[in-house]
C-alpha cells in the first residue's frame, strides 16, 4: 500500500488498509518513519509525490517516495500487490521502472469494471496513457478480451470502440484508423459504440485511449452519485416519500452498491510483470478497503500469470482471441 497516495492520505489509507486486513490478506504500509499503521507493517518511506508533479520527472527524483517503494516491494517479490490512489502518471512510471512491461505489451492499460446492466463490462483504458496510437488501441482491445475471458468469465467476448456514432466512419483519425486495425484483427469486434450505450452493457470489452476514457469513465461515475444522492434527498423531501423509502430501502441499497465507484474501489493497471491497482484519487476508507480487496481477487485469479501466459500463447498479441474456452 502507497499510504501516502491519494487525496485523504495517510489516515483514510491506514484506515482502509486496516478494514481490508485479514489472516489471508496482510497490506504492508508504505509512508514516514512514525506513521501510525495500528499494528500494520510499515515500510519507511519518506517521500511523497504529489498530484500535480510530472510523474516520470517525480518517480526519477523520488526513489523513496511511498508509491515508488510499493511498486519496487511488489517487483522485489516482498508482496504480491501494489496498491495506490495517488498520481495515476507516477503509477505508471512507477510500474514501468519497478515491475516492468510483460512481453510484447507497448503500453500497460487501466482496466475499469463497469456495473453494466447485462453484466460486467470492461473499459480500456481508463487514464494511462492521454496520448496513443491506433496499434495501442488494438492491444487494449486484446488485453481486455484475454481479461474478460480469463477473470470475467465470458465466453467469446464482444469488443467495440468507444466513438462518437456506431457507423465506421464516425471518429477523429486515432478511432478511424483504430477502427480499421481492429476490424482486421481476429477480435470479435462489433464496431462503434457511444458512450451512452455503455452502462446498458454495449459490450464485453469497450475499447478507448486513456484520455478519453478517463473523461467518460468520471462523467460516468459523476452522474451515477449526483442522481443516486438526488433520488435520496427526494426521498426524504416529504412524509410520504420516507414512508415509501422503507418499502424500496431494499432495492435502493442493492442499487447503490452496484453502481456506487466505492464499490469497487480500484481498477487494474494491465501489462506489467506485477499486479498493480489503482484506486482514485479522494478515496474513502472503504473504496481503499475494496481496491485492496480486489487487488487480493487479482491475486487469487492469477491475473498476471493468465494474461502473460495468453499475451505470449501465439506469440504476438493479435492472435490471442477467439479462441475455444478451456
Amino acid at each position: 500500500m502507497d499510504a501516502l497516495g491519494g487525496d485523504h492520505a495517510p489516515e483514510e489509507v491506514v484506515a482502509g488498509a486496516l478494514e481490508a486486513a485479514g489472516p489471508d490478506l496482510v497490506p504492508i504500509l508504505h509512508g514516514p518513519e512514525g506513521l501510525d499503521t495500528g499494528g500494520l507493517e510499515l515500510v519507511v518511506a519518506p517521500d511523497r509525490i504529489g498530484m500535480d508533479e510530472k510523474p516520470a520527472d517525480a518517480v526519477r527524483a523520488k526513489p523513496e517516495s511511498s508509491l515508488v517503494a510499493a511498486c519496487r516491494t511488489v517487483g522485489e517479490g516482498r508482496a504480491e500487490a501494489v496498491v495506490s490512489a495517488g498520481n495515476t502518471g507516477a503509477m505508471l512510471a512507477a510500474g514501468l521502472r519497478e515491475l516492468r512491461r510483460l512481453p510484447g505489451v507497448h503500453r500497460p492499460g487501466i482496466a475499469v469494471t463497469l456495473p453494466a446492466r447485462r453484466g460486467p463490462s470492461v473499459l480500456i483504458d481508463a487514464g494511462a496513457n492521454a496520448d496513443a496510437r491506433p496499434e495501442h488501441l488494438l492491444q487494449f482491445g486484446h488485453m481486455g478480451a484475454v481479461f474478460a475471458e480469463e477473470i470475467l468469465g465470458v465466453r467469446r467476448p464482444d469488443v467495440r470502440l468507444l466513438s462518437i456514432g456506431e457507423e465506421p466512419e464516425k471518429g477523429n483519425h486515432l478511432t478511424l484508423e483504430a477502427h480499421a486495425l481492429l476490424a482486421a484483427s481476429e477480435l470479435r469486434f462489433g464496431g462503434n459504440v457511444e458512450s451512452r450505450e455503455l452502462l446498458a452493457g454495449a459490450a464485453d470489452v469497450v475499447v478507448a485511449d486513456g484520455f478519453t476514457g478517463n473523461v467518460c469513465l468520471k462523467l460516468l461515475e459523476g452522474t451515477i452519485r449526483t442522481i443516486l444522492d438526488a433520488l435520496r434527498q427526494e426521498i426524504v423531501a416529504t412524509p410520504r416519500g420516507r414512508l415509501g423509502s422503507l418499502l424500496i430501502r431494499p432495492a435502493a441499497n442493492r442499487l447503490r452498491r452496484r453502481l456506487d465507484p466505492d464499490t469497487y474501489g480500484g481498477a487494474y493497471l494491465l501489462g506489467l510483470r506485477g499486479l498493480a491497482v489503482i484506486a482514485h484519487g479522494n478515496s474513502s476508507r472503504t473504496a481503499i478497503a475494496n481496491a485492496i480487496r480486489l487487488a487480493a481477487r487479482g491475486v487469487e485469479n492469477e491475473v498476471v500469470g493468465r494474461l502473460a501466459e495468453r499475451l505470449s500463447e501465439r506469440g504476438r498479441v493479435g492472435a490471442l482471441v477467439n479462441r475455444n474456452v478451456r
